[in-house]
């Protein structure tokens, strides 16, 4: 195989796996270095929008015709995209972004105090003189610009200069998109003006919560006053304010730490480095580190942290945070401490922020791996190991794999998960409400999802695969067997997997075809590295759909059956969230800014809702 088949970035198979969170990506060269860093509200949408069959300009399919990989960082906030995007930048100033020339002249918002009805504008100089209002400095003239928008659409403050101001005889678009209440034609009294000002400013110097009730307040006294068109706009007003303060999660508490959490699925395992600066996070990294040994994740944890600090010259800060308990921590903490000359501490369990950042790290490491072991180049040498395991005279093209989940008989499902060289097909998977069979008959579940499906099979509805597996050893393959010979299905290869004693991954044991033909492969074997991963893949899509058909049933009338959660506190919940869909895609931090609402029982709530 030549080197460019080696290095050739597939772009399809990359964005597969990529996450709809917020974050930071960086493009990389053939030779790993940074082509470009930027961020994102949605990470899967904005890369997906590189590699369209149209509308890219010349530099930007220049840029794209380079990348040989791309490394994200997901962030709890687009806020947080944006603060890393430019810590990066600076750092690596890569070819393709845009570099400023003066590093030194930070942003301001300024407000005059000297204008009738001042302006919120972006000044890089701050005046000595007493002129006005400034925040600031600000570390990216983006998060400026960003503020000032939201700013300007929620308060419709005015963005236009001194000059044109003056000379407006009738109002500007901005008026009529509702971006501006048109002072330069006297729509607008000073007075009120002056109040929406003060509002926009109230929510920059952090006192957005004031704001919200203040508008709420005036909202239920206009609704009282039959002033309807008021109300709603103030509604309207007090909900976008909700959204900005969600969206501000941004821990400003402070704290150096270094966020190490590990991740490990059949086939490989991945470290993320999280870097956490006066509590702003400044970037991260990933590792792929070989488990040879097959070391537990604690062991794994400790030597790896001793060497990233003790074997090489990183900054150790005053704190380290790892996702599991580190082997011999009081020793290496001891080293660590001795090493830096001061003492560093390491912990992983952790609450507040510190979990939050943990969470985070664990997000990474997560998103990373599975990136990398969805690589078409990897999935494809799997293919063709498993075809050499099973003794195919062709490597199969397509498999799928069965599984059943249910509580105590409560909402049976089945799962069907197909994979094909390119991995996850999730147009083409499928679950099965299971009905009329006894509780906790898993046999009697498989039989039906499997007869179902291999009816719509063999009368060619659905395209066949090479491979069924099933989860479950000698059983779930016999039944797989009788269902097979029912329908005349005799060209598909059957494999059960049975795990081993101990349940733990590298154990278990194929029945091929028949309970009569079993194997065992190493542990290390790519073939059952794709085994456990459809496997796996298929747990997880039962579970879900389980979790989905139980709860369906559980969540008629939610709020009443929440114990602690009387008339008032769901007057409070329904008035903070404007009802019971804005209830259930509230986050716990959401759930514990309602007045009455406490973080212990903001997750009671969550928990009831989701589960």
């Amino acid at each position: 195989m030549n080197d460019e088949v080696i290095t050739a970035f597939d772009p399809r198979q990359f964005l597969k796996t990529v996450t709809e969170s917020p974050g930071v990506y960086r493009m990389l060269d053939e030779h790993e270095n940074v082509l470009y860093v930027g961020k994102a509200k949605r990470l899967k949408a904005r890369l997906s929008s590189y590699f369209r069959n149209t509308g890219l300009n010349a530099k930007t399919q220049a840029l794209v015709s380079r990348i040989r990989d791309i490394q994200v960082t997901v962030t709890r906030s687009e806020t947080e995209a944006l603060l890393l995007e430019q810590t990066l930048i600076k750092q690596q100033r890569p070819p393709y972004n845009i570099l400023l020339r003066d590093d030194k002249s930070y942003p301001y918002i300024f407000a005059s105090d000297r204008h009738p009805y001042p302006a919120l504008e972006l000044r890089r100089v701050r005046q000595k003189r007493g002129d006005g209002r400034y925040f600031g400095p600000f570390t990216s003239s983006g998060a400026v610009r960003e503020s000032l928008s939201l700013m300007q659409k929620i308060f419709r403050i005015r963005n236009c200069e001194d000059s044109v101001f003056a000379h407006r005889s009738r109002p500007c678009l901005q008026y009529q998109i509702d971006r501006c209440t048109a002072p330069c034609v006297g729509h607008i009294t000073q007075e009120d003006y002056q109040r929406d000002l003060n509002h926009a400013l109230m929510c920059m110097e952090g006192k957005s919560d004031q704001v919200t009730q203040k508008l709420y307040t005036d909202m239920e006294a206009a609704a009282k006053a039959l002033q309807f068109e008021q109300a709603a706009f103030l509604r309207d007003q007090v909900q976008q304010l909700r959204r900005l303060q969600s969206q501000q999660s941004v821990d400003t508490a402070g704290g150096d730490a270094d966020v190490f959490a590990l991740a490990e699925r059949p086939g490989g395992l991945c470290v993320s480095v999280l870097i956490i600066r006066q509590g702003r996070v400044l970037g991260s990294r990933h590792h792929m580190p070989d488990n040879g040994l097959d070391l537990s994740s604690e062991a794994l944890l400790s030597s790896f942290v001793s060497q990233y600090y003790l074997g090489q010259s990183n900054e150790m800060p005053t704190e380290v945070l790892t996702s599991h308990a580190v082997e011999d921590r009081e020793i290496l903490q001891d080293a660590l401490s001795e090493h830096a000359e001061r003492r560093v501490r390491i912990a992983h369990q952790v609450r507040g922020h510190r979990a939050q950042w943990l969470e985070l790290a664990q997000t990474n490491a997560d998103q990373h791996l599975a990136t990398k072991l969805a690589s078409r180049q990897q999935l494809n040498a799997r293919f063709k190991a498993l075809a050499q395991a099973l003794d195919l005279e062709e490597t199969p093209q397509r498999m799928e794999c069965f599984d059943i989940s249910h509580s105590s008989g409560e909402a049976t499902v089945a799962s069907c998960v197909v994979f094909d060289q390119s991995g996850p097909i999730k147009s083409d998977y499928r679950r099965f409400n299971i009905e009329g069979v006894a509780a906790g008959d898993d046999y009697a579940a498989m039989r039906q999802a499997l007869t179902r499906r291999y009816k719509r099979i063999q009368s060619g509805d659905v395209a066949r695969p090479d491979i069924l597996i099933v989860d479950g050893g000698k059983g779930q393959l016999n039944m797989a067997r009788e269902v097979f010979e029912e329908q005349g299905v005799f060209d598909i290869v059957l494999l059960g997997v049975a795990k081993g004693t101990t349940r733990k991954p590298g154990l278990e044991t194929l029945f091929i075809d028949t309970v009569e033909r079993s194997m065992t492969l190493e542990s290390s074997s790519g073939a059952l590295h794709l085994i456990q991963h459809i496997r796996d893949e298929a747990h997880r899509f039962a579970i879900t759909g389980h979790r989905q058909q139980r709860d369906k049933a559980r969540r008629s009338s939610t709020l009443q059956e929440i114990p602690g959660i009387g008339p008032k506190r769901r007057r409070e919940l329904l008035r903070h969230f404007g009802g019971l869909q804005g209830i259930r895609n509230a986050s716990r931090d959401d759930l514990a800014r309602v007045p009455g609402i406490n973080a212990q029982l903001a997750t009671q709530i969550h928990q009831a809702l989701h589960g």
